[in-house]
């Protein structure tokens, strides 16, 4: 590829097509109105959702944040950077702030990098980011939201550098800050180490997109990823071991035990059978596990499980009675895992966290009447095929499908990157999920939406160069 060809979507870096003084001037001026209509965006975001939601788990979170209690079942990093940007506004509107912040920043860069082709296309960029399921999300702290932002961030900053240098080459501070970026997401939400290697491809390589040094760096990457968590958790915070994993565990034995109509659990129940009889026909959920912890009539699994007499839960016990029954039953675990990954894709699970709205004292938002009007959008759109997970995997995926005949170009290579990084983050679900609700599609939500107009500048590039 000639370097002609390799910069041909950007006319101003093809040796002997210089700009005009007018189309700087044009660009520059485009530039001006993408940080207007950006900083408009974080206005309205700001009118409408502050001082944010706070969530249940958020609320688990700032809780440790005053007691410094530092476990791995919430991300101890979130809890240390609430710390830190709480004096900004306590309580939840500094979290709030640094998200919606990060958003809109995110957005904002990945539209710089388009307005130097196209005015038009940058301000589609941010009118993309006012889609429900991505905007509407911002109201609400969690570090799913937080987390999706942050990647966004990351991928954006080297797709504008990346579009701005003439050689594809990166200051290797802009490397660093990316990786950063990526480090702090896989310690918000640690299954992402699935995923994070197609991220980290990026910002090795952000000026064209290659599958097999990908491929190469995947497993080096997924390594590396762990050992930061190793590091970062244990090492250097010692944090509480509240053993997230094995909640995964607990949800697949109940799968295999209401499959297989057989206790895989280690341990016996009831001496009537009554408890055995409520595991095969009542307490398993597809779409959760909390009705072997926190519902009725099974909260007495994990009671028993972490019982003082004889625990399990933490133990090794567990880990091995899941061995064991995944290979005698292995039939079982895969359907029930598909039977997850289905209802996570396709169900009408749970969107806005909003059953603390009534309590209009203690939700500053409950008295806020723009928001109260997006809760009424909310309510009509909810059961839309905009609030289902397995939509936004299927426009992931069409994103990078659009882009991969112009993966050799900045817009096709961030497009790729952050729309197959998303697919593989969703489709991880299928085997650590343990609850199916549409916030765990934020990130695929975010990086669908960021990479469509890069994905069609990259293909309209490609087709360019086929006719020329």
């Amino acid at each position: 590829m000639t370097p002609a060809e390799r910069h041909s979507d950007n006319p101003s870096l093809v040796p002997g097509r210089q700009p005009s003084r007018l189309a700087t001037v044009m660009a520059y001026v485009a530039m001006a109105f993408v940080c207007i209509t950006a900083c408009a965006g974080m206005a309205l975001t700001i009118l409408v959702f502050y001082p944010g939601y706070l969530t249940r788990d958020a609320a688990y979170v700032y809780g440790y944040v005053h007691s410094w209690y530092l476990g791995d079942w919430q991300s101890p990093l979130m809890t240390m950077l609430w710390w830190l940007i709480d004096p900004i506004s306590p309580g939840s509107g500094s979290m709030f702030l640094l998200a919606a912040t990060l958003y809109w920043l995110g957005f904002a860069v990945a539209a710089l990098a388009v307005a130097r082709r196209s005015a038009a296309l940058a301000i589609a960029v941010l009118l993309l980011a006012l889609a429900p399921p991505a905007f509407w999300f911002l109201a609400m702290i969690w570090r799913d939201v937080l987390f999706g932002t942050v990647w966004l961030a990351a991928a954006a900053i080297i797709y504008l550098a990346t579009d701005r240098s003439r050689d594809g080459r990166l200051d290797w501070k802009m490397r660093g800050a990316a990786l950063a970026l990526v480090g702090l997401g896989i310690l918000l939400r640690p299954n992402a180490i699935i995923a994070a290697p197609l991220l980290i491809a990026y910002v090795v390589w952000p000026a064209r997109f290659e599958w097999k040094r990908t491929a190469l760096l995947f497993v080096p990457a997924v390594l590396a990823g762990y050992g930061l968590i190793q590091l970062v958790y244990y090492e250097i915070l010692d944090v509480h071991r509240d053993n997230p994993l094995q909640s995964v565990m607990v949800f697949d034995l109940g799968g295999m035990t209401y499959l297989t109509q057989e206790n895989q659990f280690p341990v016996s129940w009831s001496a009537d059978g009554y408890e055995d009889a409520l595991l095969i026909t009542q307490c398993y959920d597809p779409s959760h596990w909390d009705s072997y912890w926190t519902r009725d009539p099974c909260q007495f699994v994990m009671n028993r499980l972490q019982s003082a007499d004889d625990t399990v839960f933490g133990t090794s016990r567990l880990p091995v009675a899941w061995v064991l029954a995944v290979e005698a039953h292995p039939l079982a675990y895969l359907r029930h895992r598909a039977g997850f990954l289905w209802t996570f894709l396709a169900g009408a699970n749970a969107t806005l966290e909003l059953e603390r709205m009534p309590l209009v004292d203690r939700v500053p938002l409950a008295r806020n009447p723009y928001f109260l009007t997006i809760v009424d959008w909310h309510d009509v759109l909810k059961s839309t095929a905009l609030f289902r997970a397995g939509t936004w995997l299927a426009v992931a995926t069409a994103v990078v499908t659009l882009a991969w005949r112009g993966r050799a170009t900045p817009p096709g290579a961030f497009a790729i990157a952050v729309a197959a990084c998303a697919v593989v983050y969703m489709l991880s679900f299928g085997v650590f999920g343990v609850a199916a609700d549409f916030r765990y599609a934020y990130w695929c939500v975010v990086a669908s939406l960021a990479g469509l107009i890069p994905a069609l500048i990259a293909l309209a590039s490609r087709s360019v160069l086929s006719t020329s």
